[in-house]
């Protein structure tokens, strides 16, 4: 459909940038974003609160379908301020212990099913950036741009262990190293939505690469994708 809300989806394993890319973009092209990862945090966030253990399917595809949650946008720091049940906890879901028990819930099947439709009702005109690990193969197949971001282990660990350093202060890098490497293999092997490039999508590497350059590489694919999309509507007129 030539009229339907455009999508842009950057998925790819944690601390590859596609978060702070997603955003800056959005922001860029003043669209919605879509922080998928922060859905299935508010999930495992939760589920602790709530004592729901991570082997009650039943207790936890509930819990996601009925989150109460709230995104709002502060526009003089060009953030996202996150609620769960009236409560900020922006900060919260961020830690290293969150992220890893939401990997485990994204690992259930019936959570990720909860919150498909949650996700979906981003697409809001004038147009979505959507960031995730299955944006692109699940939630919005038919995205104009799929790009898939990835980085060596190594600087995955180094870049969560400077985010990380001064907020808690007993992680350490080597720890960081062995998390990260189980949560890819999670990640990958999980039955339902397992991480990997959609079909289409562009791989970038952001190894050793800084925000602009990644940003510079994103603008060029948005404008090819916006020339070859107009060059077809020009071929049919």
């Amino acid at each position: 459909m030539e009229d339907r809300i455009p999508v842009i989806t950057v998925d790819g394993p944690s601390s590859s940038g596609k978060g702070t890319i997603a955003r800056l973009f959005a922001q860029e092209l003043e669209w919605h974003f879509l922080d998928s990862g922060a859905l299935y945090r508010l999930t495992a966030l939760a589920a602790e609160r709530h004592a729901i253990p991570f082997d009650d399917i039943e207790g936890l595809e509930t819990l996601a379908a009925h989150l109460d949650v709230q995104f709002i946008s502060d526009d003089e720091k060009g953030a996202t301020r996150i609620f769960l049940e009236g409560e900020e906890v922006t900060d919260v879901i961020r830690s290293e212990v969150c992220g890893n028990r939401a990997s485990m819930v994204a690992a259930v099947g019936p959570v990720r099913a909860a919150l498909l439709d949650r996700q979906r009702a981003f697409r809001q005109a004038p147009g979505l950036v959507a960031d995730g690990r299955d944006m692109g193969t699940v939630v919005f197949p038919d995205a104009e741009l799929k790009i898939f971001l990835t980085a060596s282990l190594e600087e995955r660990a180094s870049r969560r262990y400077q985010q990380l350093k001064d907020k808690e202060g007993s992680v350490t890098l080597g720890a960081l190293y062995q998390e990260l490497a189980q949560r890819d293999d999670r990640d990958k092997a999980r039955a339902v939505a397992p991480l990997r490039p959609a079909e289409g999508a562009v791989t970038i590497d952001t190894s050793g690469i800084g925000i602009e350059e990644v940003l510079a590489k994103v603008r060029q694919l948005w404008a090819q994708a916006v020339d070859e999309k107009n060059s077809k509507r020009q071929g049919r007129a």
